[in-house]
């Protein structure tokens, strides 16, 4: 059976072919988020007929930001990245466009799936995923299952609240919280007000012989460290998998683990730390397993 995948995000949506636990005919393409969630859409739909004449296909699987009600296939939420999002049915637009069977999850949540079929999460009953990037996702698998809490949106680590004293709700929901200071854009925002071409993790990362910017890095390690702390004690869970294109970064990964035990009571320090093994490729990959995972 050969499963037509996606992964939706803020900035590209990634598409295959996945047949035989294989991912073929990737693409990408810019989302064009901006212009809403209607457009999204059409472009999800008009990347799929290309595929159509390329392969067959006999279901759908969509990995995509926002809040996502696996059971309806629609989204739940979804902020301003994607305005006009929230309360598309995408399961039901595609299946009638379609006429194949489509799945629908979260793409951390999806990723998730991914590690836990495929990569580092493999043989693990019990893990946490967190994805550090424009802002902080995160996943719960409880038993070898997704975790969806009671509406669905379980593992939204992002919004622990971590500085309390930076607390406006009147401004923002998530002012004070964990990915105000622990996604790549805290790190970026920081970077940048030191030196404004330090616009990306990549830039940030090759200029780690200055003394300022070193300090800058350290700080928002400590702010990963922060919240991981709060999550391992409350969860107890046996791995932790972070992704995020800054975890390819060997130095941030190494002090997360080094700082990190020290802060844990001495019976939560069994928990291992691991990195995302199937890097950009994870959403799509668990996509195209979800049919199994209902």
């Amino acid at each position: 059976m050969t499963t037509m995948v996606l992964d939706i995000g803020g900035t590209a949506i990634k598409s295959g072919l996945y047949t035989d636990g294989e991912l073929s005919e990737i693409r990408e393409i810019p989302t064009e988020a901006k212009q809403g969630g209607e457009h999204v859409v059409n472009r999800v739909k008009n990347l799929i007929n290309d595929y159509k004449k390329i392969r067959p296909f006999q279901r759908i699987g969509i990995s995509t930001a926002g809040q996502v009600n696996p059971l309806q296939g629609s989204i739940i939420y979804a902020n301003e990245n994607i305005p006009g999002y929230t309360g598309t049915p995408i399961k039901e637009i595609m299946e009638q466009e379609f006429q194949v069977p489509t799945d629908v999850e979260n793409d951390v949540n999806a990723a998730a799936i991914g590690e836990a079929v495929f990569g580092a999460g493999q043989g693990v009953s019990d893990f946490v995923c967190l994805t550090y990037g424009t802002g902080v996702g995160g996943s719960i698998v409880v038993n070898g299952d997704l975790y969806h809490g009671s509406s669905f949106s379980a593992g939204t680590f992002g919004g622990i609240v971590t500085h309390p004293e930076e607390r406006r709700i009147e401004q923002s929901m998530f002012s004070g919280c964990y990915e105000k200071y622990a996604s790549t854009t805290a790190l970026v925002r920081s970077a940048g007000a030191v030196d404004p071409s330090l616009i990306n993790g990549r830039r940030i990362f090759a200029q780690m012989d200055s003394p300022q910017i070193k300090l800058i890095i350290d700080q928002w390690i400590m702010e990963i460290v922060y919240g991981l702390t709060t999550i391992i004690h409350m969860l107890n869970p046996a791995c932790v998998i972070l992704g995020g294109g800054v975890m390819e970064q060997s130095y941030v990964l190494e002090q997360i683990r080094e700082k990190l035990y020290e802060n844990l009571i001495p019976s939560f320090r069994h928990v291992i730390i691991a990195k995302a093994a199937l890097g950009n490729r994870a959403g799509m990959l668990g996509a195209a397993v979800l049919e199994q995972r209902r």
